[in-house]
């Protein structure tokens, strides 16, 4: 049993399923209107109403989750939450009020998981499919064969702020509608090409405004339930017929979508229009259902993220090698050094496989390259949060610690470090570590146990080692090595 909760740009959503077979059967859904991207004021942040409101939400989540016996839990937010200043600021109290980490995903992240979530819904091998999903805040395009994504975009358009830009106050009318579209058009251009019908056999449309305009359409008698240039024409005329968000009240449309469905509406034609879509089928399937089959491939280690190592890897031209040796020595020394939890085990080893990316940008400074190339890369399964740790770690690899003092603070992450800077110590050492003969501890201060002979056939480790000490000493804590026969 997995569950699934998308904190949208439009509505707060959860997915309970139960992996049965060749699928995950959804046994459990819930959708509230938060509408927390209208919740943005004009600096950007979110207001006091809009995160009372989402936290009151999320508390209900929390219940209706306590109810079930899960084996994950997995919580995404994607557009509103990536753009709030003060995000930092509500994600501590959202946590807390429905009791499980919150994963602020990337829009390329959002976009590989939505695909995840209609590629294993279809279950048809090989096919060359465009997904798309129009969302709150943020709409991604995705070109796929089978369960192979090829290429994801997301662009920073969304059904609440074309609704608000273009539809002042409700009020629909054909000049409107038309500046809507071109709007679209234009945030899309650019990167159209790729997308085009020559390059896909069948279009699926994922989200909830897709489909919702899918239902009205066949509902309203506009089309058979299919999507295209004429069905989503005609419904855009009959909007602009009742000329008011208030006055829709269509078969297929609740009324607390009626007023950001217009905007949606505009997107699509838009994109049908750009990317000279033909015919687009409607699916009932995106990112919770990609969550779940993330959580539940995580489960049978077929993790995403491995595979994106192993790829960031190849393309960087890392020594494979020298990197497993260090994952290897820094996971045995942070065994040693006994953290409160393992929530760092996975970042560590990752941060150790990556450490040296940055030589393929230069040899000084190499560090500093490496943590800005993870924490920006396209890494697909790596959430901004883990990419951050992971950058974090990288970045203090080597050099003075002070650049990263802020983190210091939190003991297990300090322990990370430490066995991140021993581990590479070594390798750069030639010192090929049996650490039965090492004995490492770090409580108040360090403490290292080490073998004089490593020393008399290493002359370089008590340098090194040396400056260890005043690296650790500089940001105020004791670094005792003593050296036994």
């Amino acid at each position: 049993m997995y569950a699934a909760v998308d904190l949208g740009s439009n509505s707060f959503r959860l997915h309970v399923g139960k992996h049965d077979g060749d699928t995950i059967r959804v046994v459990k859904s819930v959708r509230d209107p938060i509408r927390l991207a209208a919740g943005l004021d004009a600096n950007g942040d979110l207001t006091e109403a809009a995160m009372q409101a989402a936290l009151a939400c999320l508390q209900r989540f929390r219940a209706i989750l306590a109810g079930f016996e899960l084996d994950a839990v997995r919580v995404v937010a994607t557009s509103a939450m990536r753009v709030a200043r003060n995000g930092a600021v509500f994600l501590p109290l959202a946590e807390q009020a429905i009791g499980h980490p919150i994963e602020i995903i990337s829009g390329e992240e959002e976009g590989r998981l939505i695909y995840m979530g209609v590629a294993n819904a279809l279950a048809i091998p090989g096919e060359r499919r465009l997904v798309m999903d129009i969302g709150g805040g943020s709409t991604e395009l995705i070109l796929g064969r089978g369960n192979d994504i090829e290429r994801v975009e997301s662009f920073s358009l969304g059904t609440v702020k074309q609704s608000l830009s273009f539809f002042i106050g409700g009020r629909i009318d054909a000049p409107s509608f038309e500046a809507a579209i071109l709007s679209a058009r234009s945030h899309f251009e650019d990167a159209a090409p790729p997308y085009r019908p020559q390059h896909w056999k069948t279009a699926y449309g994922s989200s909830g405004t897709i489909r919702t305009i899918a239902d009205i359409i066949t509902r309203n008698k506009l089309g058979d339930g299919l999507l295209t240039s004429a069905s989503l024409d005609a419904l855009a005329r009959r909007f602009i017929e009742l000329g008011h968000t208030s006055r829709i009240d269509m078969p297929g449309l609740r009324p607390d979508r009626a007023s950001t469905i217009v905007g949606g509406l505009a997107i699509l034609i838009g994109l049908f229009r750009e990317l000279a879509i033909p015919v687009m089928t409607p699916i009932e399937a995106g990112l919770r259902m990609g969550v779940m089959w993330d959580l539940y491939l995580r489960s049978t280690k077929r993790d995403r993220r491995e595979q994106s190592v192993q790829g960031c890897m190849e393309k960087f031209h890392i020594d494979q090698q020298r990197a497993g040796r260090v994952a290897e020595q820094a996971l045995a020394m942070y065994a040693q050094l006994k953290p409160t939890s393992d929530a760092l085990v996975k970042c560590l080893r990752w941060s150790s496989m990556l450490h040296e990316v940055g030589l393929a940008v230069s040899q000084t400074g190499y560090h500093k390259h490496a943590s800005y190339i993870v924490e920006n890369a396209d890494l697909p399964g790596f959430t901004t949060r883990e990419q951050k740790t992971m950058s974090r770690l990288i970045l203090a690899q080597k050099g003075n610690l002070r650049k990263i003092g802020e983190v210091l603070s939190d003991p297990d992450f300090a322990k990370a470090v430490l066995a991140l800077r021993l581990s590479i110590l070594l390798m750069h050492a030639r010192i090929e570590a049996d650490f039965s003969e090492l004995r490492l501890r770090m409580k108040s201060r360090i403490e290292l146990d080490i073998k004089r002979g490593w020393v008399a056939h290493h002359p370089t480790v008590s340098f090194w080692i040396e400056k260890e000490q005043e690296f650790w000493d500089e940001v105020g804590v004791d670094f005792t090595i003593r050296a036994s026969a």
